[in-house]
């Protein structure tokens, strides 16, 4: 359901829980924790962008596995320099369906749109298309 521009889950919980998932995928990076990022993504889910090639200066997109997250959420940030203080971490909910959503989440230099699953009562981020939010840094 709709009403000016502001969406929401089937229920209050829905939304919460989805809100929550892209929550987890960022906050677990802030605070190094892995098993806070590997509960929010799906085993298959695939992180998205396009990036620049160096040496050619052609565009190719790059994929990112849940594997590759986990990690990354043990190690980015794990001498706590990557994030200012109080980092940026807004989400938006685009369109949610009974077990689909499309989330936006506006962190310090990223934006991530996500698509989040409903999985055995669990939502799950399943996809993720990101970019900087300076095109330039791909």
């Amino acid at each position: 359901m709709q009403s000016s521009n502001i969406v929401f889950g089937q229920t209050k919980q829905d939304s919460l829980a989805i809100k929550q998932a892209a929550l987890d995928y960022i906050e677990s990076q802030h605070k190094p924790n892995p098993s806070q990022m590997e509960r929010t993504l799906h085993p298959r889910m695939v992180k998205r962008t396009f990036w620049k090639d160096k040496a050619t200066g052609k565009d190719y997109v790059r994929e990112t596995t849940t594997e590759s997250m986990v990690l990354l959420a043990e190690s980015y940030n794990r001498n706590g320099d990557k994030f200012p203080s109080s980092p940026k971490k807004e989400v938006l909910l685009l369109d949610v369906s009974e077990r689909t959503a499309s989330v936006k989440l506006i962190a310090d230099e990223w934006i991530d749109y996500m698509h989040i699953v409903k999985i055995n009562g669990s939502w799950k981020i399943i996809n993720v298309l990101w970019q900087y939010k300076d095109t330039k840094q791909h």
